[in-house]
């Protein structure tokens, strides 16, 4: 399995008043990280603006393990854990580890891609290919 991985330092802008990260931020870690990938293997922001696209949000959840806290150092990665054949619907896995290894959160999210002009759910072409580049989990399936 192949991996891909962001690593942050979380701020003091990142706590709440319990004094730990808040958990919005999590959220954040997680569409960063997708986002990153995205740019890193050619589907920029300029890309999708050209091609009058953009990602959408269906459903985000996470559990939470540990406290994450101030000036602590996580990993972010990222796996596909299934989508549609044509990329226009999938579904990403993201774990959050802190630098000792501990797991601080699971991140699941579902997506698909919309036509930013017709305000319509759409399978661009270039989603075929972050599908295939996309790291995948071990329980990886395809949709359809």
């Amino acid at each position: 399995m192949n991996t891909y991985t962001k690593t942050f330092e979380l701020r003091w802008a990142d706590v709440d008043a319990n004094q730990h990260v808040m958990h919005s931020k999590y959220y954040e870690l997680g569409a960063h990280t997708r986002m990153s990938f995205f740019i890193q293997h050619g589907c920029t922001l300029d890309v999708m603006n050209e091609l009058k696209i953009g990602p959408i949000l269906f459903r985000e959840e996470c559990i939470f393990r540990r406290e994450i806290n101030a000036g602590d150092i996580v990993t972010v990665d990222l796996l596909l854990t299934k989508c549609k054949r044509d990329g226009s619907r999938w579904s990403a896995k993201h774990e959050l580890k802190k630098a000792d290894g501990t797991l601080a959160a699971v991140l699941y999210a579902d997506l698909a891609w919309i036509d930013t002009n017709l305000r319509k759910l759409t399978s661009p072409a270039i989603a075929v290919t972050i599908v295939e580049q996309m790291p995948k989990a071990d329980d990886f399936v395809y949709t359809d």
